[in-house]
């Protein structure tokens, strides 16, 4: 299951790395064009992240990661719908949601740092 979502993510990625790439440029401000490529960094590279946890997983079944995975796929639609909907036009107090969801990715990193800690003993 964390193989496919990962995949899913990075289908996703791609798709809107597309979309803003070759659908938005005409039709977003500077700053918009900014958010969107912000988002897709984002994106991509917290679902290379996911996929890397979904392998892990495979090779030590002992480390935990279902709170990592979750925290860092809810820190992704946050932090990068956030802007992707403000890129798209949409209020931009819609930013201040943005910091959740990278709190949410760094908390998802953090925990999984600590589970191998633990794991290592």
């Amino acid at each position: 299951m964390w193989i496919a979502i990962s995949a899913l993510n990075l289908a996703f990625a791609v798709i809107l790395g597309a979309f803003g790439a070759h659908g938005l440029k005409n039709h977003a401000n500077e700053a918009q064009l900014g958010w969107w490529h912000t988002a897709t960094d984002y994106f991509f590279y917290h679902a290379l992240g996911l996929f890397a946890l979904a392998i892990l997983n495979k090779v030590i079944p002992q480390l935990p990661i279902k709170t990592c995975f979750l925290l860092i796929q809810m820190g992704i639609f946050l932090f990068c719908g956030s802007l992707y909907i403000m890129a798209l036009g949409l209020p931009r107090g819609l930013g201040a949601i943005t910091p959740f969801g990278g709190a949410l990715m760094i908390a998802g990193w953090l925990i999984l740092a600590w589970n191998a800690f633990k794991y290592a003993k």
